[in-house]
């Protein structure tokens, strides 16, 4: 059992203390109390306490939309595992294979504060695969899951366009693009009827089919699309599909969402912006601004912050986060960003992103506001263990 006393507690759950108290027991949050004198836990019990005097304390933050892992720093071909791009409809294919998890992306993770990450293949395809969430400290993948599958990414515009006109072959344009996803779509679906008649009737079982199989978690709502999609002709497409079939989606990147915030609002589409310190390399980004954040969540837009990790290293979370506040976002709006919306969005909220009894023992302590620049991390505590500790 671990005490952490003392703190400048962001609960990230509409709640601060200014010299509160954490207790965790068996990787889990026990308690939380707002002095030392209102705490319940028994501190005789406790095995180790940590006075942080007056530090900042938060949830482990959460990066919503990367690729760590998949591809390898310092690396070339050797370690790019994100793109399958022999086919554009890949949905079979499971993040989980590909990543190493001793890349030292994961290292500067955890340094940074970082707990979690929901990380996945790339843009290259219609349909890359399925994106996972995992901690970001431990030896094996297996051990450090929080949901596999989180998503299944897919991708309009540019970025299939130019994968597949280099090769010749569809999708070259934005109909094609459409049109291999709703016949992907039509296809599980009927593979879905065919098994239910089986199980019902005990007709023969339908030939078993991979990418069937992945598409079904999505029409049956247990997980939503990830669209990536920049301009606002591809964000209504994504919109429009997933409206078409009944399913959830996200939308990733929406650069272009300040365009049609009405529309996401009345949708109710989540969208993971960013990442915001990229330069503008290709017509899609022609709008990237990073007051975006601000505009959307004052619609009441539920609103998250990626690194889309290698394109921003992922230690630069935080500061993306400082920059959207700085362009206008409310402050805890841009800490909740990279925490608990970040969470919600992606359907883990119920063990990571705040800091609250029952969740997950995933803290980071910082000597400073998370927003000032020369804030560092002082600890990271992943599922109750201290995995770092600045010198």
């Amino acid at each position: 059992m671990i005490l952490i006393k003392n703190a400048k507690i962001y609960t990230m759950n509409n709640v601060i203390y200014d010299l509160g108290c954490i207790v965790i027991d068996d990787k889990k949050i026990l308690e939380i109390s707002s002095s030392i004198k209102t705490l319940k836990t028994n501190v005789d019990k406790v095995d180790k306490i940590i006075d942080v005097k007056g530090k900042f304390v938060l949830p482990g933050f959460i990066d919503p939309h990367c690729h760590i892992g998949l591809w390898g720093d310092s690396l070339g071909f050797e370690g790019e595992d994100g793109n399958e791009t022999t086919d554009p409809m890949t949905p079979q294919l499971r993040a989980i294979d590909g990543i190493d998890f001793f890349d030292r992306g994961f290292k500067d993770a955890v340094q940074s504060g970082v707990t979690t990450v929901v990380t996945g293949p790339g843009s290259a395809n219609v349909c890359g695969g399925q994106f996972i969430a995992i901690k970001t400290y431990g030896k094996r993948i297996e051990d450090v899951v929080v949901k596999d599958p989180v998503a299944v990414k897919i991708a309009f515009g540019e970025n299939p366009k130019t994968v597949y006109n280099e090769k010749s072959q569809a999708p070259m344009t934005r109909m094609a693009i459409a049109s291999i996803l709703r016949e992907a779509l039509k296809k599980a679906r009927e593979y879905g009827e065919l098994l239910e008649k089986y199980e019902e009737d005990n007709d023969d079982r339908p030939d078993y089919d991979a990418k069937s199989e992945a598409l079904l978690q999505v029409l049956k709502k247990e997980i939503p699309f990830k669209a990536h999609a920049h301009k606002a002709s591809d964000i209504l497409t994504a919109i429009r599909i997933a409206r078409e079939f009944d399913v959830d989606l996200t939308i990733e990147h929406c650069t272009d969402g300040v365009l049609i915030k009405d529309i996401l609002k009345d949708q109710n589409v989540p969208v993971i912006v960013g990442p915001i310190l990229t330069d503008r390399s290709k017509p899609e980004l022609v709008n990237q601004d990073a007051k975006i954040g601000g505009i959307l969540s004052n619609e009441g837009i539920l609103v998250a912050l990626m690194t889309d990790h290698p394109c921003v290293p992922i230690n630069y979370l935080v500061l993306q986060a400082a920059i959207l506040s700085k362009e206008g976002m409310d402050e805890i709006k841009a800490l909740e960003a990279i925490t608990i919306n970040a969470a919600k969005v992606c359907g883990i909220d119920n063990r990571v992103g705040s800091i609250e009894t029952g969740k997950d023992a995933d803290l980071v302590i910082l000597d400073g506001h998370p927003f000032e620049f020369r804030t560092k991390v002082i600890m990271t505590i992943i599922n109750g263990e201290v995995v770092y500790e600045s010198n």
